[in-house]
């Protein structure tokens, strides 16, 4: 399979090492030093591109990849905000898009052991809840994707919380959902959901070791939509 990297930092470096090991071939890497280079004539020789940018610059990234007609995965977070937009672009392209805040096998897994205790939780009203994300220095949005995903699953399955915050609430009653954000190095990401009452703690923890499972994922999600056509998640990928 041809891949495109769009975006080549550290992860685009990673998923650029286990592809290669895979049999893949990497058709182009697009960097903030060769963005002169990115157009759809580059890109068209892809079989898909995987995109791992900045904010600022996901949607233009993505958008350009689906007008070329390359289906597109995306792992770039901090942008959601316009995601809608490149679902309707996509849809009106017949071409692929793929979305997800977090590729690692281990963390969707961890998504639906999310749900699955909000819901058992949703009726014991003693306990109130928060999520800690802690990842590196260099991580550029905040709270991380993971960390908003985990917070708008219990969101809509607790009734008492509302919407999320990373001020920390005034008191244990609030209808805000705490997202702890934490920077250190090194800290490839650990994502935490706490339930706490007076008599005990309920916690669920998925701690990342390295890029490896973020990369692998990412590479199998583009195997995955190589020939696909519609927007769809890494639930679609793992079947789950």
């Amino acid at each position: 399979m041809n891949i495109a990297l769009i975006g080549y930092g550290k992860m685009g470096q990673a998923i650029e090492d286990l592809a290669l090991r895979r049999g893949h071939t990497i058709t182009c890497k697009i960097s903030s030093k060769n963005l002169q280079e990115f157009n759809p004539r580059v890109i068209q020789w892809a079989d898909v591109a995987i995109e791992f940018s900045t904010p600022e610059s996901a949607f233009a990234n993505i958008a350009t990849c689906l007008e070329a007609g390359v289906p597109v995965v995306s792992g770039t977070t901090g942008w959601l905000q316009r995601k809608e937009e490149i679902d309707r672009l996509c849809l009106s392209k017949n071409g692929a898009f793929l979305y997800a805040s977090n590729f690692s096998i281990g963390v969707n897994i961890f998504f639906e052991i999310n749900k699955r205790l909000a819901e058992l939780m949703n009726k014991y009203e003693v306990y109130d809840v928060d999520v800690c994300e802690i990842h590196h220095t260099a991580k550029l949005d905040k709270p991380s994707g993971t960390a908003i995903s985990l917070a708008n699953d219990i969101i809509q399955r607790l009734e008492r919380k509302k919407v999320w915050t990373i001020s920390p609430p005034a008191d244990n009653n609030s209808r805000s959902l705490y997202i702890d954000c934490i920077r250190k190095d090194p800290a490839p990401g650990t994502h935490t959901v706490r339930y706490t009452s007076e008599i005990d703690d309920i916690t669920i923890t998925h701690t990342a070791h390295s890029r490896l499972g973020f990369a692998k994922g990412a590479i199998l999600a583009a195997e995955y939509l190589a020939d696909k056509k519609g927007v769809f998640d890494m639930k679609d990928v793992l079947a789950i």
